[in-house]
């Protein structure tokens, strides 16, 4: 038997509350005999707000075994549940709701005894932490205090244990090579072993992947390869074969892209097939890139652990650090940092302890020689592989590679787009303008920095450049002459104010005129529903054009003298002063590079409003939004602002990405709309340099006739929100569990949540929720995975990007048709693509993505069925051919989901569907 710790345990589901006294056996009790035990004495739970959620008070404090566990194993994985914590420490897994009280006291008394063990791997600075929470008052402090030896000789702090990078050359261009295509077969058939059976269908995708790696025939014409790859070909290993093989003979750097963090996690672990973690000279070949806002800070740290933080939010900083020493490569957003850590705080410390503003002050920081993001930068600069994101893949592009000589990535020119089918979701972001009252705001904090009682280590352009300012008589009157103008930008309360009718400065009093119009023309119901609201950017009235004006003329006041001061940076660059050391250098590079960002940025705000009040761009959208959240009491308006998108944003794409690259290859299962391939082709921006791209379609190998079942229930009605609860509760109930429910609205998912929890769990089914439950979405699929019991409800987030296989998921509900929201930006490209069939394409593909959550391996079954009694046949070709679709009743169709699919579920109810 383990160990077990004489405190009192607390345990609270839907289902009811359970407590065990130190040496009593669990009882159930009520949910105030439980906040009343929680109050008297230290209580062990597992996450705590969850918890707190569940008791309905927010108040709640005790013992987390989450925060023992993040203490004892830093950067180590671990489900968040009681069941999770069990799988983790080796412990039996609970049966029942009144089991877990005792496990928590047994899982307490194995992570005490692993701080007295002599192979505790993570006691490097374990003593040291735990004196600094000690004076924070962590609750576990005291407990752990008799458990932690002190060491015999003086723990070195995190920022000294922490390794440099170093710098290294530049990489020489790749070389131009042809791969073979019996090449590829014989290092695809080593990546997938001996003893693997072979796929024709990948053998194919993987043959046909290779050609875009070969030598291009002119200055901006790239090969371009569009590839459907149908679930389970393995496509991954099918480009990773021939991106191997090029990188090696080349001495070339390949980028996977990716839309998810998820898939991310996958690549890194297939691609130490490929690839040895480390080469023999100690750097890395496969490299994990993402923007700077998903790595921790030094800086930030620092200034957190030095009294920057407070209360539980120091703590937090604390159990960070412990993190930092052991983490892979600081990634806290998908990386190793626990995605729950952050959640247990009621203040979310873990962005402020990441770049998230922009802020970074490059090699005038201490910690610049550490830092996790330049290590990353410079590591990818030599890596075969960089795996990034399609956001950061574009940015990198745009820019001709991170940063005027201060970060080492290059552009990418080889890029495979997995997850393609979102490439033009990413590229409408990449490429927009927003003049917001959220992103001037941060362009005034950037100028200025700190004012009035703001705490924290952010600085201004003259704290940043000091030197410069005193040596550089220009630079420092550009700097003063930035600071001035960038008064006009709005300043804290700025929201307010607007919804008092007293803006401030001239971008305010555009904020405020903006607001007005939108309020004015709304004719949507969002007012009243407490949703976002929007107007046309067309036919406004005298005041925003007015207001607009003066805003303009603000901006180019701010713009000049940062342009002017980046000039002057420039100069100091090339002619340098004596005081001027290499870090100095790095520090003004950085500098420049923050400029010209900012300036571009101003740029795009003085362009969006030069053209407010005259003639339409047809290449643009234009709108004005105020955007809102709805709460209890109705709305809460969070920004104000003036938004442009492409109407085709795959054009500036083509331009910064596909042009300069010699290599483009978009990948999905989802790529193309049925058998046609118009629409994938438009949306790969190949069209924009006159490119016709090559295609490869490779089938699913999965049978989807005898696995899989789409059922249509036609007897829900839209709108009876108590008949949409039954059901989703009725098929949880005839799943027995492993339901990922999908919604088009937050609020009709929390209302069903709300009806059902209860009533599941009682059954031994627990149900989590996305905007319902305090826990992050990654976690809350890593819940969902570990239990084949446990049902999830989400929103878009979760209809693709999740790989859930096995019974964890066996059936896929969708609340109805996933018909696209009917803003502005749609309804613009609604128009100009053909109307009802542009609706039609958008409608196939989420359809076929959220379908493809459902059957991710060879043994996989299950039901997808979808609450909608007019489901139109058009749509019915978003599914595999093959599949039983069929129209039935809630009742019918309760009867197979509890049946299971038998392979014989092609039978007279399934309709024949249109050709598509």
């Amino acid at each position: 038997m383990p160990p077990q710790l004489t405190l009192p345990a607390l345990h609270a589901s839907h289902a009811g509350t359970w407590l065990r006294e130190p040496e009593g056996p669990t009882r159930g009790c009520s949910k105030g005999e439980a906040i009343m035990a929680a109050a008297d004495t230290p209580v062990l739970i597992v996450n705590a707000p969850l918890v707190a959620t569940r008791l309905g008070y927010p108040d709640l404090s005790g013992l987390d075994l989450l925060e023992l566990f993040a203490f004892v194993h830093p950067a180590r994985f671990c489900v968040p549940t009681p069941r999770g914590l069990a799988h983790a420490l080796d412990l039996e897994v609970p049966e029942t709701d009144d089991d877990v009280p005792g496990l928590l006291q047994r899982a307490a008394g194995v992570l005490l005894a692993r701080c007295g063990a002599d192979d505790w791997a993570e006691r490097e600075g374990a003593w040291s932490s735990l004196q600094s929470l000690v004076r924070l008052r962590w609750p576990w402090a005291q407990v752990l205090a008799a458990h932690v030896a002190r060491p015999e000789r003086a723990e070195k702090w995190l920022f000294s244990r922490l390794p440099e990078w170093e710098e290294a050359p530049d990489r020489p261009a790749p070389g131009q090579v042809l791969i073979e295509e019996a090449e590829i077969e014989g290092q695809l058939a080593h990546l997938t072993g001996s003893g693997a059976e072979r796929r024709e269908g990948q053998h194919r995708y993987a043959r046909d992947v290779g050609k875009v790696f070969a030598p291009r025939a002119g200055r901006g014409a790239p090969h371009v390869l569009l590839a459907q790859a149908g679930t389970g070909i393995g496509k991954t290993l099918g480009y990773l074969a021939p991106a191997s093989l090029w990188a090696a003979a080349a001495g070339g750097t390949v980028w996977v892209s990716t839309y998810t963090k998820n898939l991310q996690r996958q690549l890194r672990g297939e691609s130490r097939r490929a690839w040895p973690e480390r080469r023999a000279d100690g750097t890395q070949p496969v490299v994990v890139r993402k923007g700077r806002e998903n790595y921790l800070c030094l800086l930030n740290l620092e200034d957190a652990l030095q009294g920057g933080f407070a209360g539980r939010a120091a703590i937090l900083a604390h159990l960070v650090a412990r993190w930092a020493a052991y983490s892979r490569d600081g990634d806290m957003i998908g990386g190793d940092l626990p995605g729950w850590l952050g959640t247990l705080f009621r203040k979310r410390g873990i962005a402020a302890l990441t770049d998230q503003r922009g802020e970074c002050v490059y090699a005038g920081c201490p910690h610049y020689r550490k830092c996790f993001i330049e290590r990353a930068a410079r590591a990818s600069a030599r890596a075969d592989l960089v795996i990034a994101n399609h956001a950061l893949v574009m940015i990198n592009a745009a820019r001709a590679g991170f940063g005027s000589g201060r970060d080492q990535g290059q552009r990418p020119t080889r890029i495979v787009f997995d997850e393609g089918h979102h490439v033009f979701d990413a590229a409408d972001s990449t490429f927009a303008a927003a003049l917001t009252g959220q992103e001037t705001i941060e362009l005034r904090r950037w100028i200025v920095g700190p004012e009035r009682k703001n705490r924290g280590r952010r600085r201004g352009l003259a704290a940043r450049l000091a030197d410069v300012a005193s040596y550089d008589e220009a630079g420092g009157e550009a700097i003063e002459a930035a600071l001035e103008a960038a008064r006009a930008l709005p300043a804290d309360g700025w929201l307010q104010r607007l919804q008092e009718g007293e803006p401030l400065g001239a971008l305010e009093r555009l904020l405020a005129a903006v607001r007005g119009c939108v309020y004015a023309r709304d004719e949507s119901g969002g007012q009243e529903a407490g949703y976002g609201i929007e107007t046309e950017a067309a036919g406004l009235p005298g005041n925003v054009i007015e207001a607009a004006q003066d805003a303009r003329a603000a901006l180019a006041a701010i713009r000049h003298p940062l342009a002017r001061l980046g000039a002057r940076l420039e100069a100091i660059v090339e002619d340098a002063p004596d005081w001027l050391d290499g870090q100095g250098r790095a520090r003004i590079e950085g500098a420049r590079h923050s400029l010209a960002w900012r300036i571009d940025l101003v740029l795009a705000w003085e362009a969006l409003l030069d053209r407010l009040g005259g003639p339409a761009d047809p290449e643009f959208v234009d709108w004005l939004a105020v955007d809102r959240s709805p709460n209890d009491a109705g709305a809460r308006e969070f920004d104000v602002g003036i938004h442009r998108r492409w109407l085709d944003p795959m054009k500036p794409f083509a331009r910064v990405v596909l042009e300069p690259a010699h290599g483009v290859m978009l990948t999905s299962a989802t790529l193309r709309d049925g058998e046609d391939w118009e629409s994938a082709i438009e949306r790969s921006g190949a069209r924009h340099i006159e490119i016709e791209p090559m295609r490869s379609h490779a089938e699913s190998p999965f049978d989807y006739a005898a696995r899989a079942e789409v059922l249509i229930v036609t007897d829900v009605r839209r709108g009876d929100m108590p008949g949409l609860a039954g059901a989703y509760a009725r098929l949880i109930e005839a799943a027995g569990g492993g339901v990922l429910g999908l919604f088009t609205a937050v609020r009709r998912l929390r209302a069903v949540h709300g009806r059902i929890a209860d009533r599941l769990a009682r059954a031994g089914l627990p149900l989590y929720a996305q905007h319902v439950d305090p826990i992050d979405t990654g976690t809350l699929v890593d819940i969902f995975r570990d239990d084949p019991a446990t049902s999830l409800l989400g929103t878009d987030a979760l209809r693709d990007g999740v790989d859930v296989p096995g019974r964890s998921l066996r059936c896929v509900v969708m609340e109805q048709v996933p018909w696209p929201r009917p803003d502005i930006l749609h309804r613009a490209r609604r128009a100009a693509h053909g109307g009802s069939a542009y609706d039609d394409r958008i409608i196939r593909a989420r359809l076929a993505q959220a379908f493809g959550r459902l059957i991710r391996s060879r043994d996989d079954s299950g039901h997808f069925v979808v609450l909608s009694p007019a489901f139109p046949s058009r749509l019915l070709s978003a599914f595999p051919a093959g599949t039983p679709v069929i129209r039935l009743t809630l009742a019918e169709a309760l009867q197979r989901v509890a049946a299971g699919v038998s392979g014989a579920g092609a039978d007279s109810q399934a309709e024949d569907r249109q050709p598509s």
